[in-house]
């Protein structure tokens, strides 16, 4: 299997680290970079293009940003197989395939590790729209690259330099680490 190209990313990231250099590259690249809130607002400080998801989906953000990505035009773009039939339903609701997820979740370690966490505070720091992006692009390794960590933008650079996208073998390390990252961000919730 060739190295899949990157034609769109979706980056929603609470830790910056590394972001300006990794969506530079990608932008340069041509990279279509589509992206939310203080990511978005990040990169167009840069002065990196970038659309805004809502702008993708043809859907404002609703409940102060909580249902921003959850929407049928990313979560097909994300799980959409790159064959006829699943391109074909993707066009019919006005979508386009992702390529790339970019997603680290919102950070609720801090506020946990309070000696009584106000639960309120507790529940408004855990990420729905992330998890699920970074499950789907996970399932979907064979079709769409995903990076749930700063450490991995080298690697992601580094293959489109030398192969002009991303190896079927990083593809499936990175939706294995997804999938672990997800597992862990999960279970602080369950003591």
């Amino acid at each position: 299997m060739k190295p899949l190209e990157i034609h769109r990313a979706l980056i929603s990231v609470s830790q910056k680290d590394g972001l300006i250099k990794f969506s530079k590259f990608l932008a340069e690249r041509g990279v279509e970079i589509l992206s939310t809130g203080g990511t978005a607002k990040a990169l167009r400080q840069e002065e990196i293009p970038v659309k805004d998801v809502s702008q993708f989906t043809g859907m404002k953000e609703v409940m102060e940003g909580r249902l921003k990505t959850l929407h049928p035009k990313v979560l097909g773009g994300i799980l959409a197989k790159r064959t006829p039939e699943h391109i074909s339903s993707l066009e019919e609701i006005g979508g386009a395939p992702i390529d790339l997820i970019v997603v680290n979740f919102y950070q609720y370690e801090e506020v946990e590790k309070m000696k009584s966490p106000p639960l309120p505070e507790l529940i408004e720091k855990i990420d729905i729209g992330g998890p699920s992006m970074v499950r789907a692009a996970a399932k979907n390794n064979d079709w769409v690259v995903v990076v749930t960590d700063p450490e991995d933008y080298d690697v992601v650079m580094t293959e489109i330099k030398e192969h002009g996208g991303v190896t079927a073998e990083t593809r499936l390390r990175l939706a294995a680490k997804a999938f672990e990252f997800t597992a862990r961000y999960d279970c602080p919730l369950c003591h």
